[in-house]
């Protein structure tokens, strides 16, 4: 029985026995886990690996729009060159499935797998995680039943997907077309905030820090990171430990953040730092690659930016003038 340390074991250990890919089913999964693991796939593989994920509990009480599009996002994203391929998909149809299984392949001949507890959610994988335990299962038996729900099921990415799936807002801040229904003021009467600067002391954007952390020689000028004050970093706020969450933006964006750096003073991309640099420049009217000035963001209206909590890995982030 696995109960310490699963993520290393189920996640990363199996990659030395030469496999090419994983099959996932969970009955529960969030894009936040799946970036996660993406990102830390890095260099952890000579031999780029596909990865299909099956949640199975869609047809008892359907997705969010904010993991839906989590994962979609995902799906047309660029992949580094540890991804060959990444494919997501819904059960659809009657029974639901609550198992968790984790299958290693090679070439579609299963090699090890895994099931118990465990979701496909940060939580279970990552840092101090919830009481999950895994067990070694005969790997071929595991794929039969990966294989058995594949004809209840659908991509993410279906076109038609809403016709299959029901998708729902987790919250009252999105309708179901992930517009917004209620205003900033209401949303924050309702949840935890906290409003974060994008100036420095000097009433300055950072010359090469913050918007501007790609400024200089040799790197993206695009980088970019919202600090982060050690008393938020510290108050629980923000999950640490390098989770992943999302951020839902007020222009109807998400954004997949991180809080890393030393003494988690960093807001960042994690896929790529010069993500979120691009969306402040494409907000400020500016070129990719522009230096961000305090004239910019006095134009625009703002030096600051608002996160509300909706839950632990889902945030309003409020750029609005």
């Amino acid at each position: 029985m696995i109960t310490a340390d699963i993520s290393r074991t189920v996640l990363f250990d199996p990659l030395a026995l030469d496999v090419n890919e994983l099959y996932i089913v969970s009955g529960y999964a969030t894009p936040t886990m799946l970036s996660w693991y993406i990102k830390n796939l890095y260099h952890k593989t000579c031999t780029p690996i596909k990865i299909s994920l099956l949640v199975g509990m869609v047809p008892f009480d359907g997705i969010s729009v904010s993991v839906h599009e989590g994962f979609v996002q995902l799906i047309r994203d660029d992949k580094p060159q540890e991804i060959q391929k990444l494919e997501c998909s819904y059960i659809y149809d009657d029974p639901a499935v609550h198992s968790n299984l984790f299958i290693w392949a090679k070439d579609g001949v299963p090699q090890k797998a895994f099931a118990g507890s465990a979701y496909f959610v940060q939580s279970s994988f990552v840092g101090h995680h919830r009481q999950e335990t895994l067990e070694t299962c005969d790997p071929e038996e595991a794929m039969r039943y990966y294989e058995s729900l594949i004809g209840r099921s659908i991509y993410a990415q279906h076109a038609e997907i809403e016709e299959y799936v029901q998708i729902h807002p987790t919250h009252p801040v999105l309708d179901r077309e992930n517009t917004l229904i209620e205003g900033i003021d209401t949303a924050q009467a309702r949840y935890e905030t906290v409003t974060l600067s994008l100036i420095t002391r000097t009433g300055e954007p950072g010359v090469r820090s913050g918007l501007n952390w790609g400024q200089r020689p040799g790197r993206n000028p695009n980088e970019a990171y919202i600090s982060l004050p050690s008393k938020i970093a510290k108050s629980g706020f923000f999950p640490l430990e390098k989770r992943h969450f999302t951020a839902i933006t007020d222009d109807r964006h998400q954004l997949i953040l991180r809080i890393e750096q030393q003494n988690n003073k960093a807001i960042t991309t994690p896929a790529r730092n010069s993500d979120l640099g691009e969306y402040f420049r494409n907000r400020l009217g500016l070129a990719n690659g522009d230096f961000v000035t305090r004239e910019d963001l006095d134009r625009y209206g703002r030096t600051d930016v608002i996160f509300i909590k909706l839950d632990e890995e889902t945030y309003y982030m409020d750029f609005s003038v």
